[in-house]
């Protein structure tokens, strides 16, 4: 009998998600809004996030597929190819990301080279990969008690040792545009999320679960990033860290999150890579897409990625828009078919859509707006459709 993961396990591989370096330091751009209207921005954007991605993971749960699968219904067998592929290269992106920053923050603790600790973050995904996701319970359990322990750690050194900065507040970032931020990385999860509640023993609450425990933690590291910036004026975590005193339990940190979060896109790959060649094992491929992210991690810079959550934003938030109005409302599955141009045309126009709402300051972000619209777009065709038919 195959075995399930419990509410437990899908808990901790979402609060492995959320505690992620990425997150820390995306959350130090929120200090020019002031505490309160940061918190504010950080809260909203994570409850539009978290919604969808709760959504998203239903459609995986409740069907039993994985998140390129699932994709099919809404886009045909050939056309869920498409963003399969599409999905395979921001998850590698992701992993060359996640891999860099952490080797970065762990470099700047104990300075060895970065490539160094590019190697050594890659060696340890593989390691999680390897045991598999149905086997990482007791591991999990384990990692997860000493990052939530250490992460406790980290807020007291920022809330109740630092210096609070009274300058913080100005007018770099609108709150609109906070907001899509705080989005964004809920958002990111979108394309994957349906790879791990497909896998659950009771697949909605699973989902709820791993949305909420996500939300929530990832709320607290944008906080942390925010508090950082406000409270000791200090982005740097590894360098929040080491004045701290907290070298050994800050590298903790960094390596063990790095390598929480950055195994769900590299798993999140193979399995999509399995979506695009039948005969690809998912295991390999990704072991495969952290040597590469590794490599990339190496070889590359990748300091600024707003331009990249911006771009998956655009890519996928129509691409699930049109997955959540096939599935709960127009209850359509294409699977058989081997595109479906309606929904594919509605999806280029949620992706240009999308791009034109960056240009407008809403107050709540882009990204729902956009998603909005996408959704009652494809309602309104398939209504019409059914009509005609």
């Amino acid at each position: 009998m195959e075995r399930r993961t419990s509410l437990m396990e899908n808990g901790l591989i979402w609060f492995g998600a959320g505690v992620s370096i990425a997150e820390i330091l995306t959350g130090t751009y929120f200090s020019s809004l002031g505490f309160g209207k940061g918190l504010a921005a950080i809260l909203m954007g994570h409850v539009i996030g978290c919604l969808m991605l709760f959504l998203a993971g239903v459609i995986g749960g409740k069907s039993r597929l994985s998140a390129m699968e699932t994709v099919k219904s809404s886009f045909g067998s050939l056309g869920g190819l498409v963003f399969a592929f599409l999905n395979v290269l921001q998850l590698v992106g992701w992993t060359a990301i996640m891999i860099y920053d952490g080797a970065l923050a762990a470099d700047g603790i104990f300075s060895t080279g970065r490539w160094i600790w590019c190697l050594v973050i890659g060696a340890l995904i593989i390691l999680w990969i390897v045991i598999g996701i149905t086997n990482l319970g007791k591991i999990n359990t384990i990692a997860m008690g000493l990052l939530f322990l250490l992460t406790l750690v980290l807020c007291k050194v920022i809330f109740f040792d630092g210096n609070v900065m009274t300058n913080a507040a100005d007018d770099t970032m609108s709150f609109g545009a906070a907001v899509e931020l705080a989005v964004a990385m809920p958002l990111s999860w979108l394309p994957l999320i349906s790879d791990y509640t497909r896998e659950a023993k009771e697949p909605v609450k699973a989902t709820a679960v791993s949305a909420i425990v996500y939300g929530l933690v990832s709320c607290w590291m944008y906080v942390i990033g925010m508090g950082a910036a406000i409270f000791t004026g200090e982005s740097d975590i590894a360098q929040i860290l080491l004045k701290a005193g907290l070298s050994i339990a800050g590298l903790l940190i960094i390596v063990f999150s790095t390598v929480t979060t950055t195994f769900l896109d590299a798993y999140s790959a193979g399995i999509s890579s399995e979506s695009i060649v039948s005969t690809i094992k998912g295991k390999y491929a990704a072991i495969a897409v952290t040597v590469i992210g590794t490599l990339g991690a190496i070889l590359f810079p990748m300091d600024d990625i707003t331009d990249f959550l911006y771009l998956i934003g655009s890519v996928f938030a129509p691409m699930i828009a049109i997955q959540i109005a096939d599935f709960f409302i127009l209850h359509r599955d294409k699977r058989e078919e081997s595109f479906d141009w309606r929904n594919l045309i509605i999806w280029i126009v949620g992706f240009i859509l999308y791009r034109i709402l960056m240009r407008v300051d809403l107050l709540v972000g882009n990204t729902l707006p956009d998603m909005v619209i996408t959704a009652a777009i494809c309602v309104i065709a398939g209504k019409i459709w059914k009509e005609n038919k």
